[in-house]
């Protein structure tokens, strides 16, 4: 796929953010998202060789709306300045979601504000084994992409059920398990951007393998 081409309309979008704009130039958004839903199956079929447990999802699942929720939310503009597709997609978390943005590009994966039985899942398998999920974020090549978990609101105590003493009380007290790598244009529009997110793909693969299985075994 030409990126830049993605990029441009994109740009033009967010200029033109509405309706009538975007009733004028159907054509090309069609083009574009076609496009990229032809990638996305691309995409879909190298991560399911490389991964036996992958679930497999069709770029027309994985892409998300371009229009923006206006009933919740009736400030923001008409249109997203992104195109963003969750792969390996049971549900809608935990997926591996990639987000190709006018002001932001990236790879996430994990859980982001989960439900609370999602959570008590995901603490009750930390309480369990938490060592074995800090090998996984502390390995340094995850940390070369990833850094550390997102988190915007961790808790300041300990959850209920649990003591402040708690040996892995840091991750205990997190309310999102989440890690974000962001990607340059530059480095997204290169030949070897599929190379790239292949990497991240496999280096992302143990994390998320982790709070999969946290949150579906009972």
């Amino acid at each position: 796929m030409d990126f830049k081409i993605l990029y441009e309309f994109l740009e033009n979008l967010q200029q033109n953010n509405s309706k009538e704009w975007m009733d004028a130039n159907r054509r090309e958004y069609y083009q574009v998202r076609d496009a990229y839903i032809a990638w996305l199956d691309e995409m879909n079929e190298i991560f399911a060789s490389i991964d036996d447990d992958y679930f497999d999802t069709p770029g027309r699942k994985a892409i998300n709306r371009i229009n923006n929720n206006l009933m919740f939310h009736p400030n923001r503009p008409v249109y997203k300045d992104h195109f963003g597709a969750g792969l390996d997609q049971r549900s809608k978390q935990g997926d591996f979601y990639i987000e190709l943005g006018v002001n932001q590009s990236f790879v996430g994966g994990g859980y982001w504000h989960p439900s609370s039985g999602i959570l008590r899942s995901i603490r009750e398998a930390i309480d369990y084994n938490g060592e074995e999920f800090k090998k996984i974020i502390n390995k340094k090549s995850f940390k070369d992409i990833f850094g550390e978990m997102v988190d915007d609101n961790p808790l300041k105590t300990a959850p209920k059920g649990y003591t402040t003493d708690h040996p892995h009380i840091d991750l205990l007290r997190r309310r999102s398990f989440a890690v974000v790598h962001y990607i340059d244009r530059k480095e997204v529009i290169a030949a070897s951007f599929k190379q790239r997110l292949i990497e991240i793909y496999r280096e992302m693969l143990p994390f998320r393998r982790y709070l999969n299985q946290a949150v579906t075994v009972k």
